[in-house]
């Protein structure tokens, strides 16, 4: 009986798919069901074809096959300890912070001076994995971009006609036990911000609160890609910095209490790694070519239980 019915169920999940194909906006996988018609990821093409480009953002970083590059020297952080009062708003995708034009980036191999324009993150579930761009294969819990602009210009949409326009920093996100104090303003608004459109005011706060010391950051990666959101503009140098900033496990399962705008918990809000496509990627003079830390010690654990079993 079970095998009579196959036929009508595949039928029915064709439809299913058929139907959701038809959608026109874009979605993250976490979102797509036959009832939320959108496009997801692997269709984003479908709502921007710039996202079907050979550049795009996020990647995976097998670091062995990283190039040392010697001008990529520390970044010059300038007004990062500036302090402000922005506005943080759940957009419907994620939580992003606009930030005044003072902060700004150099050096570093830069072709520019960018200044910064707005942060905002991409995580998983419950503290699972979802940061966008993996190294080594190992997907953190969570990523932010700071993003910023060349500073001859005066909004993004004019940076990102430029290839080289927008400047991206990412961070990535390890679990700690214990709470990350420096957080606390950013991990208290987002109870105020839960639905789509939501937005409240940050206490006081500056960049450099929000990322590891400066001594901290000599060791990352860069490559040239995209948006990792529709329309996915090639327009991005990537700066991604190996030492990831502590949250605590009751923190990062705050982010994922957001909703969509349709009501679900705003989870998996990362888009997959795209192809490198012939891409290089350089690595700081400092940056660590092996496996990751984390892989390291799982295998380390595997092989204390194995010895354990013998």
């Amino acid at each position: 009986m079970q095998m009579q019915h196959l036929p009508s169920v595949v039928a029915l999940l064709a439809s299913c798919w058929t139907f959701c194909d038809a959608a026109g906006d874009w979605c993250y996988q976490s979102q797509f069901t036959c009832e939320r018609q959108c496009n997801a990821p692997e269709k984003w093409n479908h709502a921007n074809g710039a996202c079907a480009g050979k550049s795009q953002s996020p990647i995976n970083i097998v670091t062995r096959k990283t190039l040392k590059d010697e001008r990529l020297t520390p970044v010059e952080f300038a007004n990062y300890q500036q302090i402000f009062r922005g506005t943080i708003k759940n957009n419907g995708h994620s939580v992003q912070v606009g930030v005044p034009h003072l902060s700004t980036i150099s050096g570093g191999g830069l072709p520019s001076t960018y200044k910064a324009v707005q942060f905002h993150l991409h995580w998983g579930n419950n503290g699972g994995p979802g940061s966008e761009h993996t190294i080594d294969g190992e997907q953190y819990p969570m990523e932010l971009h700071i993003v910023h602009m060349k500073h001859r210009y005066n909004d993004l949409v004019t940076a990102l006609a430029d290839p080289e326009g927008v400047a991206v920093l990412g961070f990535f996100y390890e679990m700690s036990n214990s709470a990350n104090r420096k957080y606390d303003p950013i991990i208290s608004a987002l109870r105020s911000i839960k639905t789509t459109n939501a937005n409240t005011s940050l206490p006081p706060t500056s960049l450099a609160q929000l990322i590891p010391p400066e001594h901290n950051l000599t060791s990352f990666y860069r490559y040239k890609g995209s948006l990792t959101t529709p329309g996915c503009t090639e327009a991005v140098v990537w700066t991604l910095f190996e030492n990831p900033i502590p949250l605590s496990f009751e923190q990062l399962r705050a982010f994922s209490e957001l909703k969509f705008h349709d009501g679900k918990a705003m989870v998996g809000t990362f888009r997959p790694v795209q192809p490198l496509n012939g891409r290089r990627v350089f690595r700081s003079g400092s940056a660590v070519v092996s496996v990751s830390s984390r892989l390291l010690m799982a295998g380390l654990a595997m092989a204390l239980g194995l010895s354990r079993l013998n």
